[in-house]
Order: C-alpha cells, then structure tokens, then sequence
C-alpha cells in the first residue's frame, strides 16, 4: 500500500499546490491544459496543453512556428497537474528551465500538426529533455492519460459551468 501512495504522491507532484498562483496565471512545475471551443466539447479528452517553468510562466505551442509565453493559445488553464522537480533526472543548472526552454526553442522551428506534432508533443518533448522520472518515453498518448488522472481543476466548481 505504501508504494502505491508514493507512485501516487510521485505523479502528483509531491501534493499540495505551493506556489500556484491561479489568479496571476503562475502554475510552477506544472503541465497546464484548457478548452479548445467546440472540439472539446464533442470530445472532452481533446484539450490545448502547456508546460510551466519554475516560476510558472507557461509556454505553449500555439501554432506553426509559434511557441507563446504567459498568452496561452485558447485561454487560461483549466486544469493543472503539478510535477515534482525532484524526478528531473538531466543534469546541468536549472535543468527544468533549460529543458522547457529548449523545447520551446525546437518548436519554433516546427509546423504544427493537430494529430501528431502539436501541444502535447511540445510538453512530452520538454519532459524527455529533462528525463522527468528518469524516462524519455514521455508523448502525447501518456500525457494525455496522467492529465486526466492527476490533473486537477483551477476552480472547484468549473467542471459544473461546462456542462
């Protein structure tokens, strides 16, 4: 049981929310997704993502050869899912920045692809840079599970306005 609750607590991000900054949009270690209008209501698992540095600053791929910053391309996130920078296995200063600056950066050079390279492409792609839990297999199918299993909503009541 015990080493179910760590597995659990690990992909949590250790619990809690320290840091977060709902109202000024600051989701530290964070992967964070929101709505895109009319094709997440026909399937509610499809959504736009963005990964946050450790001060929150979100950086999404919004578009071809565009990667935004603190602007994300449908709105502000939704949900959160809080990552643990103790997992991050590169080494190297600031390794959480570097890889999700560095990711940004090969994606400004990217055309973006709504089935196979996009926004969820761009995150996987910062987690392998970083080897978050000692893994480089991170891509859109698995992001897209562990965001609906451990993401959790900015707003309490925000599942019920969807409806």
């Amino acid at each position: 049981m015990a080493e179910a609750e760590a597995k659990m607590k690990q992909f949590n991000g250790g619990g809690g929310g320290a840091g977060l900054d709902a109202e000024r949009g600051r989701f530290p270690y964070c992967v964070v997704w929101t709505p895109i209008p009319v094709l997440t209501w026909l399937f509610p698992i499809i959504g736009h993502m963005g990964i946050c540095t450790s001060t929150g600053v979100i950086r999404d791929f919004a578009g071809p050869y565009f990667v935004s910053e603190d602007n994300m391309a449908f709105g502000k996130p939704v949900k959160y899912w809080k990552l643990d920078p103790s997992k991050v296995y590169s080494t190297g200063p600031n390794a959480w920045d570097t890889a999700v600056h560095d990711a940004s950066e090969e994606y400004k050079h990217r055309m973006h692809n709504l089935c196979c390279d996009n926004c969820h492409s761009h995150v996987a792609l910062a987690l392998n840079l970083m080897r978050y839990d000692n893994s480089t297999s991170w891509n859109m199918v698995k992001l897209c599970f562990f965001s609906l299993l451990y993401g959790k909503y900015v707003r309490s009541g925000f599942r019920m306005e969807t409806c």
